[in-house]
């Protein structure tokens, strides 16, 4: 077996065992900084010290003739012309004609939001409606100024929100290339089918680091180590938007770019989403500002303020890293962008009202559907001097600045311009090619045993597994639909299955492929390629509590030990949007393969496992791990820079066909219980935690798993749709029409004997939208066959406040007394409703803090 490069986080180790690293990439992050000084010991750990900060030279020098523009544009602005170039809204809430009213200089589509709320909406209406709001912003018939509006969304793997784009791997595969050059290709082709499209900003690159693996936008990440970060930011950055004072810079064949998301997004608490960053100044600076020291050299016009806090503040109200260290000491030029109602998290705001966050730094407020609200009490705070002038002045400037850099003020509308409309690019065979050679280069063999790859092509080939022909999950989360469900194979009309390069390459060489996803043949295969892996998500729907793929009952297992046991050599490819813990699955593989996201092009899969028809090797393996891979489910985190981290394989491991790829038998002990109860919350933001599963069953009886943020029984009794909190699609609504109900059943059996009698509560956050008088609703709690309890809980939801979240608690005593053995509770919670019933779900978890507590009956 090849051995495994060491966990080394230290400089020498870097410029000794990365050498395709930039140097650029690596001086700026192992340079040391002028006037740092170790933090001392009693200092507050929250502290920024601005002098402590790099310095990287911002490349673009004000234009004068460029600076008397803006001035004279400003003089004639009014305070409310103003106010509308630093409030963004999304397509979903804000129309054309409110462009035209309110004069907002910004619009975005966030995920989920599409032209005429189809998630597979064609390329033209999408460019209609780029467009029309064009259009809106320059229409001065009401005495408005004409400022072209700008328009974000997340191109996040490719211009990924659109049918028939080129779909590259997701950020996670791209680390594992190591290609700096070839990054710059893919943020090119995707600046020019965004173009297409009508758009011309993308909220890209992501350049977090991601320090525990159990955050659910690690794919988002390149990598956890920040001098590989560092090597794709600058490049990516020039692939978006040209190289910084070339003729080409930000022309109608680029888009302007977003670096995101500042700071320490990937260094949470338990890897939580937008939870708290804890670490010291010095971590994050050194680790998580690392990819933003040469986006800034590269002239990112714009920087995203990132969800998550620095100990207890949050990031969009942070003046001393927003203003004192992004602004002043690392010299950004461009304009700081808020994401979707970060403002409304901090301390004292709410989504629609947050003076704060501008007086922190940032320049334009993400408001998607309170954009009205925070339009009019910026407005409010402008004139009675809450928000100053002077800072509401340099804010409308920064983004003024960036849409004259652009060109956009002497441009037609988006159709008009150089690309627009050439949905010829969408898919475009060169395109796709590059985007091919990304998911070969991407790839990482961890288990060869006796060489059984790669795989002679004129033989019988099954190809099994439930990732084996399906796009969405090949694909992963931001594809189409925010979470990257609930599409079509219709939907990727330019896009080949992992099955579909199989099938093509071993016909091609007279072999004989068979698709059977249970792995059920038809005839006896000479060999079987079984893909499976994570379900798509995005955010924080993909938090985990471990590192347990699937809780450890995905049934795939299974299915790589059945087709071993019928004595057939078995390569096992992985999709998956980061490092699990498989030992057992490694194990039962004869070769096993780390494919990640790749995106639309899953003949690339092929391109590698699959020789030549003459026997030569058609692509050899590439790829080198960017996330150490865990030794056990409750390694969560890449402990940086500490002593003893021990992973199975370590940062840079990678088999080529030349390497001994034999593997000793992993330890199948996960570190964990895999059938205790993982985690005291049970649903949060919309969806069932990891080991319990959300359905809903009709009131003829008939149950539905749910995998989907929208969906109904057979008998339309109960209704589910997903509606926003304080984050996107946080909740889950449901609409009763008969007696049906929500249920959340465990994988195994929950063990709550000890907390029963600790009078803990199951406590829902829930929202009363509509409760018809003397209509009943229980709970239900079951624990195996003819073994329930039940309570009506209709009169406490009744004396919560209508329209409004609160915490409901039902102790489990209380289900105790109804006839529950809360020792093996297979469904903990389940609400019962009747017709008329409005009800919306945030959050179910155990504890003791709650709104109003559900009295027990009396026994």
């Amino acid at each position: 077996m090849k051995p495994s490069l060491p966990h080394s986080r230290t400089c020498a180790d870097r410029r000794r065992l990365r050498p395709l690293l930039l140097g650029v990439a690596l001086a700026l992050a192992c340079a040391p900084v002028v006037g740092a000084a170790p933090a001392s010991k009693g200092a507050a750990p929250a502290r920024i010290d601005p002098a402590h900060w790099p310095q990287p030279a911002w490349p673009l020098a004000l234009d004068p003739a460029m600076e008397k523009r803006i001035d004279a544009l400003m003089a004639a602005m009014t305070l409310e012309e103003k106010v509308g170039q630093v409030v963004q809204g999304d397509i979903a809430s804000i129309t054309p004609d409110d462009v035209r009213k309110y004069r907002l200089g910004s619009i975005l589509a966030g995920g989920g939001s599409d032209p005429g709320g189809k998630y597979n909406a064609p390329p033209k209406d999408w460019l209609a409606l780029a467009d029309a709001f064009w259009e809106a912003s320059m229409d001065t018939r009401g005495g408005g100024k004409a400022i072209p509006i700008i328009w974000g969304i997340d191109a996040m793997h490719g211009q990924s929100n659109v049918v028939g784009a080129t779909l590259f791997p997701h950020n996670v595969g791209l680390g594992a290339t190591r290609n700096p050059e070839l990054l710059r290709e893919i943020a090119r082709i995707t600046a020019a089918e965004t173009r297409a499209t009508g758009m011309e900003w993308t909220f890209a690159p992501t350049v977090a680091v991601p320090q525990d693996d159990r955050w659910g936008r690690a794919y988002e990440g390149y990598s956890e180590d920040p001098a590989l970060v560092a090597s794709y930011a600058g490049v990516f950055v020039e692939g978006l938007q040209g190289k910084a004072g070339a003729p080409d810079f930000l022309d109608d064949h680029h888009v302007m770019t977003t670096v995101k998301h500042f700071l320490g997004d990937g260094g949470t608490d338990n890897g939580k989403d937008q939870g708290d960053t804890t670490v010291d100044e010095a971590q994050l600076r050194d680790i998580h500002a690392a990819g933003y020291i040469p986006a800034i050299a590269a002239g990112a016009q714009s920087v995203m303020a990132s969800f998550n806090s620095f100990h207890g503040e949050k990031m969009h109200g942070h003046k001393p890293l927003l203003t004192d260290v992004l602004k002043q000491r690392m010299h950004f030029g461009g304009f700081v962008v808020g994401d979707w109602n970060g403002h409304g998290q901090v301390k004292g705001c709410s989504n629609t009202d947050c003076a704060q966050t501008y007086i922190a730094g940032l320049d334009m407020a993400m408001a998607p559907d309170s954009w009205k609200g925070m339009y009019e009490s910026t407005l409010a705070h402008a004139k009675d001097g809450t928000l100053p002038v002077a800072r509401l002045d340099d804010a409308v400037r920064r983004i003024l600045r960036a849409k004259f850099r652009m060109g956009l003020f002497e441009k037609p509308k988006p159709s008009a311009r150089a690309l627009g409309g050439k949905f010829e690019l969408l898919g475009a065979p060169e395109h796709r090619a590059v985007a091919r050679q990304a998911v070969r280069e991407s790839l990482v063999l961890l288990k060869n045993q006796g060489g059984v790859l790669p795989l002679a092509p004129k033989q019988r080939v099954l190809v099994a597994g439930d990732g084996a022909d399906n796009m969405a999950k090949q694909a992963g989360g931001w594809t189409l639909t925010w979470q990257g469900d609930g599409t079509r194979r219709a939907d990727f009309p330019n896009a080949d299955t992992i099955w579909d390069g199989m099938k093509a390459q071993v016909e091609a060489a007279g072999g004989k492929a068979e698709l059977a996803v249970d792995g059920a043949y038809k005839s006896k295969p000479d060999v079987a390629v079984v893909v499976f892996g994570e379900e798509p998500y995005a955010e924080f729907q993909g938090d985990l509590p471990d590192l347990m793929f699937k809780g450890g009952k995905s049934g795939d297992l299974e299915l790589i030990r059945k087709l071993k046991a019928d004595g057939i050599p078995v390569v096992a490819v992985f999709l998956s949007g980061r490092p699990l813990w498989m030992n057992r699955e490694i194990n039962a593989a004869d070769a096993f393969v780390a494919a990640w996201l790749p995106g639309s092009e899953g003949a690339g899969v092929a391109d590698v496992l699959l020789r030549k028809p003459d026997g030569s090797v058609r692509h050899d393996f590439h790829g080198k791990l960017s996330f150490s891979w865990p030794r056990r489910a409750d390694q969560y985190a890449n402990n940086v820079g500490q002593k003893g981290y021990d992973p199975q394989f370590a940062y840079g491991y990678g088999l080529t066909y030349a390497d001994n790829g034999n593997l000793p038998a992993l330890s199948e002990d996960p570190g964990i219980d895999p059938n205790a109860s993982r985690t005291s919350v049970w649903f949060d933001r919309g969806v069932a935690t990891t080991g319990l599963t959300l359905r809903l069953t009709g009131a003829d009886g008939e149950a539905m798993d749910i995998v989907h943020p929208n969906a109904a029984t057979a008998d339309g009794s109960v209704v589910m749709t997903a509606v926003n909190t304080d984050v996107q699609e946080g909740a889950r609504q449901f609409a009763f029409k008969g007696a049906g109900l929500v249920e959340l059943r465990a994988n195994m059996p929950l063990d709550l004997v000890r907390e029963t009698n600790g009078d803990v509560l199951a406590i829902a956050s829930v929202r009363v939208e509509a409760l018809p008088a003397g209509g009943k609703v229980d709970y239900l709690a079951t624990c195996g066959a003819g073994c329930r309890g039940e309570i009506a809980i209709g009169d406490a939801l009744a004396k919560l406040p209508q329209g409004q979240w609160a915490r409901l608690g039902v102790p489990l005593k209380c289900l105790r007394g109804a006839g529950a053995d809360t020792g093996r509770l297979d469904m903990p919670f389940a609400l019962r409703g009747s017709d008329g019933l409005r009800l919306s779900l945030a959050r179910v978890s155990i504890g003791t803090d709650y709104d109003r507590k559900v009295e027990c009956p009396a026994p």
